[in-house]
């Protein structure tokens, strides 16, 4: 008896809808991420069980490096170029409109004020080099890390002040900074740490 042969039938899957919502859910993520601010040197920070967020607006963030560096961030360009200015002022330094350009492109900052214009004149390659060798002077000579706040905080009275330290960064270096905001009588701000799980009680 001889067999018959079903005839084989392509099977056609309409993708149209499945590529709609793959464009849908990309363009939702892409408008409500927010993308890491790029910083100079790698930081490890404590946990806690702390779960009191920072705001995403208004931030001065300090961070700390292990050998005690410092280093600070604004989330605002047009608080950066202010600030700059206003420090730039009471150190007698000016920049140009492209040093200015400059500044605010980036996202975190730490050299000396006046070495500022050097750092601002070098490709945006080399100021990532450079400023992990620098930081912003704390020693009680000249603390301009006490200037820079000052002049972000006139700039924006509503920003809230963040420390990001490392976990292995001295305990000395991090009294120093504290000791700095005390000075200028900036006696609240946050402490940035990673969220450590609670352990379960045991029964």
């Amino acid at each position: 008896m001889a067999k018959v042969k079903v005839a084989k039938k392509d099977t056609f899957i309409d993708m149209t809808a499945m590529s709609d919502v793959t464009v849908l859910l990309l363009t939702f993520f892409m408008l409500t991420s927010t993308f890491v601010k790029k910083e100079p040197v790698k930081v490890t920070t404590p946990g806690s069980v702390s779960e009191i967020k920072i705001p995403e607006k208004n931030v001065l963030s300090i961070l700390v490096n292990p050998e005690g560096k410092v280093f600070m961030a604004l989330d605002r360009p047009d608080d950066m170029e202010q600030t700059l200015v206003s420090v730039g002022e009471q150190y007698g330094v000016k920049f140009t409109p492209k040093q200015i350009k400059s500044f605010r492109k980036n996202t975190t900052f730490g050299v000396p004020i006046k070495v500022m214009s050097t750092f601002l004149d070098l490709p945006e390659r080399d100021q990532d080099e450079a400023l992990k060798r620098e930081g912003i002077p704390t020693d009680s000579v000249d603390n301009q890390f006490k200037v820079w706040v000052k002049a972000a905080r006139a700039t924006n009275p509503d920003l809230r002040i963040a420390i990001k330290a490392d976990q292995n960064t001295p305990y000395s270096v991090i009294k120093k900074v504290m000791n700095s905001l005390q000075d200028i009588k900036e006696n609240r701000y946050n402490l940035i740490t990673s969220l450590k799980a609670v352990e379960a009680e045991k029964k």
